[in-house]
């Protein structure tokens, strides 16, 4: 039996810290599915499907690693792809604290799904996707917080392509 994870978050946009956590997790579990959540309490800036567009070109690479979108509990779309684990990945204590309660939660409502807390790479503890929409939004070089296409894509947003 293969062992699933995902990996949700909202993605937006996927970063490079992002993309350390799902590498990692691949190499873990037989399968990642990167789950991007349509949170409609958020004014995301880019659509669902742009940023399933964004992570599938940048993750291509990655066999093992598909993208979905969903909206709703968490637990009930683990359940649907019959997972076993999902990945979050943490940056500070303040991550923690958040993220314990959502693992906790999560194990209520079903006990047979995992959470798997990575550790971020300390070179991307800083980095967060509003902080890259923040300077992306008045040109600043993102070119080593993103991926190559993610560059290209909030260049476009902010009309400078």
């Amino acid at each position: 039996m293969s062992k699933i994870a995902i990996c949700p978050g909202s993605f937006d946009p996927i970063t490079v810290g992002h993309l350390d956590i799902v590498t990692r997790g691949a190499k873990v579990f037989d399968k990642v599915i990167i789950a991007v959540l349509n949170n409609r309490s958020k004014q995301p800036l880019f659509s669902v499907e742009e940023r399933v567009h964004l992570i599938k070109e940048t993750t291509s690479h990655l066999s093992n690693v598909g993208v979905d979108s969903f909206d709703g509990l968490l637990i009930e779309y683990a359940r649907q792809k019959k997972a076993s684990a999902i990945i979050k990945g943490l940056r500070a204590v303040s991550d923690f604290e958040y993220e314990l309660q959502m693992a906790s939660i999560n194990r209520k409502l079903d006990e047979e799904i995992e959470t798997f807390f990575m550790m971020t790479n300390h070179h991307y503890s800083y980095l967060s996707s509003s902080i890259v929409k923040e300077l992306a939004k008045y040109d600043a070089d993102v070119s080593d917080l993103v991926p190559q296409n993610v560059q290209r894509a909030l260049q476009e947003k902010h009309g400078r392509i």
